[in-house]
């Protein structure tokens, strides 16, 4: 029977891990290390998992409440299954003692123990979930920053840290491009989060472009909507230029990676754009050929800065 149940166990990982091909950015290419490429798939999946948590997007609920050691007949309390998560995430980090009960985190403590990784990270991812439950609307954009600061900028500092090139002015670039591409991706998915109850467009915002929420219910999108999303699409543009010399201030390999990330969200802004800012349809997503090439100018622009 445990043949059976870590089987199922690593079935569960596999399909959560299988979704980084989705990623407007390059998770682990090939070209990395091997150790690097282990390591920041660990992260992903930690980082996949809880956001699918929060977002009510797992493949079978109970059979991860399951994994977490909680009563299955919880598995749609979604605050219940995130403290189930943060409570196994401690076993990461206390030491030799009882192991983790979910395959991705007993995967991650290798990891940690590996990198030297601290919790503070990974408590942010759980945090932002925790604030999708309760927090639907944001008011101001420096509201949207803020939470940023919790669902995507700790992914960029794990890469740093995993990498060994974490500093005050790498950290202070890669938040940048990580706010960014956040940004971007809440610009595709309007659609999929008004489904949810959730808009990521400041409400002061809206009522400057005279955008309704109504406005956002619609097959396509109106002449005012595509400039507020036009808007907030230069601001993603403008974080991400402001982070991208970090591409630049590290060597070989990690150079690739990193402007993979800032390509990734270069393209999938590009996408927004070559839509007309009609993101209502559907997310609007950069082909390959056009992250490549935007993969060729962040290159050639570190080139040129140095």
């Amino acid at each position: 029977m445990t043949g059976v149940r870590d089987a199922g166990a690593d079935s569960h990982a596999r399909a959560t891990l299988d979704k980084a091909s989705g990623e407007n950015f390059p998770v682990a290419p090939f070209f990395l290390p091997r150790a690097w490429r282990d390591d920041l798939m660990a992260v992903y999946g930690y980082a996949r998992l809880v956001d699918d948590i929060g977002d009510g997007d797992l493949a079978s609920p109970a059979a991860e409440a399951r994994l977490l050691g909680l009563d299955p007949a919880k598995a749609d309390d979604r605050i219940a299954m995130l403290d189930a998560f943060e409570e196994d995430l401690h076993r990461v980090f206390a030491g030799p003692g009882e192991p983790p009960l979910h395959p991705i985190l007993r995967t991650l403590r290798a990891t940690v123990r590996r990198c030297a990784l601290t919790p503070e990270p990974f408590l942010g991812l759980i945090a932002a979930n925790r604030q999708d439950q309760t927090v639907r609307r944001y008011e101001t954009y420096e509201d949207l920053i803020a939470y940023c600061e919790l669902s995507a900028n700790p992914v960029g500092r794990l890469v740093l840290q995993i990498t060994g090139t974490a500093s005050p002015e790498r950290i202070r670039r890669s938040d940048a491009v990580c706010t960014a591409l956040q940004i971007a991706e809440h610009l595709q998915d309007v659609a999929e989060d008004l489904g949810r109850d959730r808009i990521y467009l400041p409400a002061q915002d809206m009522k400057e472009f005279h955008v309704q929420e109504a406005d956002l219910a619609v097959p396509s999108a109106g002449a005012s909507v595509r400039a507020l999303v036009a808007y907030e699409a230069e601001r993603a543009r403008e974080l991400l230029n402001e982070g991208a010399p970090l591409v630049g201030s590290v060597h070989g390999r990690l150079k690739l990676l990193l402007a993979g990330f800032v390509a990734g969200g270069s393209a999938a802004l590009q996408a927004v754009s070559a839509a007309g800012f009609d993101v209502l349809p559907g997310p609007p997503k950069p082909t390959k050929l056009g992250l490549l090439r935007e993969m060729g100018a962040v290159l050639r622009g570190t080139r040129r800065e140095g």
